[in-house]
């Protein structure tokens, strides 16, 4: 699908609401799906991703209702699961691969786990050493790149400490441990995103965080019959947080977004480079933080991007280089080489779509710099078929000199179908 932009005619206003969390959906759908009873999750999101991870749980004996503002999840224990009659359909997600594998390799059959061609190209040797470690047996393609054939087994409780931050990599292995007998512990020097231990807790796992450690308790009884609402996404947030802080005059409130402490890190960083957000109606969720922002157009200075700065904004990068172009100084990204295997390269496409609308940008092998005071020239862009990509530039079309055209802009529909058309209400309004 071709989708052309038209630059913004004047201020971006409005209230909008997002939808679910993706990350979130994931980890309730899958932690649902191996408890005892029945779970309504409420505003589960209809992007491809979270989708591909129900239709997982389907093949594996799981009774999914899908209802007008819900579905319903029909847990059947941390043993329950039956083995798939065909191989498992992952789609684009990633976190449904990585995360499922870990369930899987503690399963008495065994399971395919296939993508499409983006995911087929992304390493998940990542998941296969931690995994291997506690005993499980998978074969890979080229022994990193899926389909993964995974031999369920008894598995064995580890310690793990991932050589990069990686909340998947986190979650497979807690995920896995739920099955083995005694502890299973991730040590991480750079703290990820906690969604897992929130839904493990809320499920009535036994798991706590002891400084850098995350400690898991063995085969708990997971207790469903719960109803879950999934927070707003503030990763979707970002590119509308973007849009008012390009476009003069712009004012908007963006309703219940998930504002968990290691996610909200995008609202700290807009903050330090000048945004002006306000965080209204806190408020918790099945354990996660939730509010409104609302944000104004302000003066942006641009900053730098690195460490567990980095780690913490990895989706959100695309959409901020965007903004990095038109602030004072620019934006730097550093120890960002995960972006390199992301649906796309990321470094590479950003920069690619910068280049087209005549924006310079400096390109590292784990980072690049966008420098400030630049301007967006009408071009045709590319999402290749990565949703982050598609939406990043769809808000940079917004601050361009003439319309875009994004080829294969339908990629956005993995994380967010209602993106164009949330994008053309605050752009009406």
């Amino acid at each position: 699908m071709q989708k052309s932009i038209q630059p913004a005619k004047g201020p971006l206003t409005g209230a909008i609401s997002l939808p679910g969390d993706k990350s979130i959906s994931h980890r309730y759908a899958m932690i649902s799906a191996i408890a005892d009873g029945p779970t309504r999750i409420q505003r589960f999101p209809a992007g491809g991703d979270n989708q591909s991870t129900l239709r997982c749980m389907e093949q594996l004996g799981i009774q999914v209702e899908r209802l007008e503002n819900e579905v319903v999840i029909h847990g059947k224990g941390l043993d329950g699961l039956r083995a798939s009659s065909t191989d498992l359909d992952c789609g684009n997600s990633g976190s449904t691969m990585r995360m499922l594998s870990g369930i899987l390799a503690a399963q008495p059959f065994v399971s395919t786990l296939f993508g499409d061609e983006s995911l087929s190209s992304r390493p998940m040797d990542r998941i296969m050493k931690p995994l291997g470690q506690m005993g499980a047996s998978i074969s890979a393609h080229n022994e990193r790149f899926p389909p993964l054939r995974i031999e369920g087994r008894k598995l064995n409780a580890i310690r793990y400490k991932p050589p990069m931050a990686s909340a998947q990599v986190k979650s497979c292995v807690l995920l896995a441990g739920l099955f083995c007998e005694g502890e299973t512990i991730v040590e991480e020097a750079i703290r990820t995103r906690d969604h897992t231990e929130i839904v493990l807790r809320e499920f009535g796992a036994d798991i706590t965080t002891i400084k850098d450690e995350v400690i898991l308790q063995g085969r708990p009884n997971l207790v469903g019959g719960k109803t879950l609402i999934v927070p707003g996404d503030i990763s979707s947030a970002a590119f509308f947080l973007v849009a008012a802080l390009l476009i003069p005059g712009s004012n908007l409130s963006i309703y219940g977004v998930g504002l968990n402490p290691t996610r909200s890190a995008l609202l700290d960083f807009l903050a330090s480079i000048g945004a002006q957000c306000k965080i209204l109606d806190i408020g918790q969720s099945g354990g996660e933080v939730v509010g409104d922002i609302q944000i104004k157009h302000a003066p942006i200075k641009g900053g730098v991007l690195e460490g567990a700065m980095t780690a913490a904004l990895i989706d959100e990068i695309p959409v901020l280089s965007v903004l990095g172009a038109m602030s004072e100084e620019g934006l730097t990204v550093k120890d960002a080489k995960e972006l390199r295997v992301k649906e796309t390269d990321r470094i590479a496409t950003v920069a690619e779509n910068l280049g087209r609308m005549g924006v310079k940008v400096d390109v590292e092998p784990a980072g690049f710099h966008v420098p400030g005071k630049q301007k967006f020239k009408a071009a045709q862009l590319d999402s290749f078929h990565d949703h982050r990509i598609a939406m990043a530039f769809a808000i940079a079309s917004l601050a361009a000199d003439g319309p875009c055209l994004i080829d294969r802009a339908d990629a956005a529909s993995v994380s967010f179908p209602e993106f164009y058309s949330t994008l053309e209400k605050i752009s009406a309004a």
